[in-house]
């Protein structure tokens, strides 16, 4: 994945976890604080080793699945995800979700960070994301989803389950790969956000 990401120019970034497999790191694990820092480390420096011997580097760090969402609400364990990656290379973008303890953790470590918003997934009214126990989580209506994407770049919102509009703060948008259609999915976003004026880069 890395050899086709460097050969046609896409920016590899690490996407640490909890040690959890068998839950695709979906599911919470009480890990301490200095855990999460070794963890990040360890995982970020292990593909940033693979990059390295095909010839690329990584650019940004976004962890995945349940440390995310933790780490966007627990400012202890955001502190640990952005120490961990200023450890390692301070140079590298540290995504999280907008409005969240992540983002705030990383810039107070002197971090450049990219605030994140979600194509795919449904929010509640605290700016969180739904949990996918809970039904309508994850959007896969491709209109629907181009049009919730050009709300949250032009206007700034996105619409909660519970009615509510909440600010956002889009610099890069997630389609998780496990969602159906989602490469098409991918497309129709580029597609709608160019054609509404909005010009793509990857992260550097």
């Amino acid at each position: 994945i890395a050899r086709l990401a460097i050969k046609f120019g896409v920016a590899v970034g690490a996407h640490p976890s909890f040690p959890d497999p068998a839950g695709f790191g979906r599911r919470e694990l009480h890990k301490s604080p200095d855990d999460v820092e070794n963890l990040v480390v360890h995982q970020v420096a292990a593909l940033a080793g693979v990059v390295a011997a095909e010839g690329g580097y990584l650019t940004h760090v976004k962890p995945h699945g349940a440390l995310y969402n933790m780490a966007a609400r627990d400012r202890k364990l955001a502190d640990a995800v952005a120490r961990g990656v200023a450890l390692f290379n301070p140079k590298l973008i540290l995504v999280g979700l907008s409005g969240s303890c992540l983002v705030n953790a990383g810039c107070d470590a002197g971090l450049s960070v990219a605030a994140e918003v979600f194509a795919d997934r449904a929010y509640e009214r605290t700016g969180i994301l739904r949990s996918r126990s809970l039904p309508g989580s994850v959007i896969d209506d491709s209109t629907a989803i181009v049009e919730r994407v050009l709300q949250m770049v032009h206007d700034r919102t996105v619409l909660a389950v519970t009615g509510e509009l909440i600010e956002v703060n889009a610099e890069t948008i997630c389609v998780h790969g496990d969602t159906p259609g989602a490469g098409q999915i991918a497309v129709a976003i580029r597609e709608g956000l160019e054609k509404s004026g909005v010009a793509l880069a990857a992260p550097r």
